[in-house]
């Protein structure tokens, strides 16, 4: 099962495509250049950057064709060669981004991630970085027919909502659910506190509610443990410990991994299972997900975001430096 590809016009974002190399798994657009948001951020408008992300089998070639076409989009980086710069793609969120790219008239940043980079974060939130943008709506541009990746992506989502239901009460609404994985990915970003538009998860969904619906009912229609009430925006969940339990079971393997350390003292050395019992009977079982969420995001979203600053501000000085 693919990832839904959203119906409106991606002409415009085609055009951009065709600029790069085409040996690619997964082509996306993502943010407020692409779906309208509420609040100051509005849009999307002729102004806004457009954001891309590119999968690709084999970085290493991916890049060597992408210099021989689009040196300048580089940094000083360019002048170590493919290896160097899939070096340090693999830092971090294990995504290279190059910034501040004219292309059709408009400023574009896109990221380069290998697809078993991609695969890795969608089943395991090793990260939670390109998963968190697929978890909300973007625009489907290009995907390969890799089945793995395919499953992946449909894994993610189901994860999402998984996580989404602990930290929810036993009755809310669609609107609760879509804000709450909405904001998944920006749980311990230290960017919601330095810089980013403290309301932008409500500036996400509330204009695209119809867009995550798409996303998302086919997965709660099928979810045995909640009642989804579609006609009334409603749904209901099992909160008992051992609903509770069976989806902590069901949470990807990092994110247990976070949760179990948050919970075992240090050299008790408890099994995986007995750990996520005994989460599942806590009146606090919510925010201990929350935390363990939260401590994947701090931690890759600091190193991705000094590469990507970092990145940047050489590649500025380099366009003032050289000669006219």
């Amino acid at each position: 099962m693919a990832l839904p590809v959203l119906s409106s016009s991606a002409v415009k974002f085609r055009r951009v495509l065709a600029h790069f190399p085409q040996e690619l798994s997964l082509a996306f657009a993502y943010g407020s250049g692409v779906f309208r948001q509420a609040g100051a951020s509005a849009g999307p408008g002729e102004n806004n950057m457009l954001d891309f992300v590119f999968a690709v089998d084999d970085s290493v070639t991916w890049h060597m064709m992408n210099l021989l076409k689009n040196r300048s989009h580089y940094s000083f980086l360019k002048v170590f060669g493919p290896k160097q710069i899939s070096t340090i793609q693999s830092y971090g969120a294990g995504i290279y981004y190059n910034t501040l790219v004219p292309c059709n008239g408009r400023m574009i940043k896109y990221g380069v991630i290998s697809t078993d980079t991609l695969i890795e974060d969608l089943l395991h939130w090793k990260t939670l970085y390109v998963a968190g943008r697929l978890q909300k709506p973007v625009k489907i541009l290009t995907q390969s027919e890799n089945s793995k990746l395919q499953a992946a992506l449909v894994s993610n989502l189901k994860s999402a909502v998984t996580a989404a239901f602990l930290m929810l009460p036993e009755s809310f609404s669609e609107e609760d659910l879509y804000m709450q994985i909405a904001g998944l990915s920006y749980s311990g970003d230290f960017r919601m506190v330095i810089g980013e538009d403290r309301s932008k998860v409500q500036n996400i969904v509330k204009p695209n509610v119809p867009h995550f619906q798409k996303l998302y009912s086919n997965i709660l229609q099928d979810c045995p443990q909640v009642v989804y009430k579609h006609h009334l925006g409603r749904l209901e969940i099992d909160k008992s410990p051992e609903g509770q339990f069976a989806q902590l079971m069901a949470l990807p393997r990092t994110l247990q991994q976070k949760i179990t350390s948050l919970v075992d003292p240090p050299g008790k050395n408890r099994d995986v299972e007995e750990i996520l019992l005994q989460v599942a009977h806590d009146p606090d079982c919510g925010f201990v997900v929350h935390q363990g969420i939260s401590g994947i995001v701090r931690s890759s979203s600091i190193v991705q975001s000094a590469k990507t600053i970092l990145t940047a501000v050489i590649l500025s000085l380099f366009i003032l430096w050289e000669p006219p």
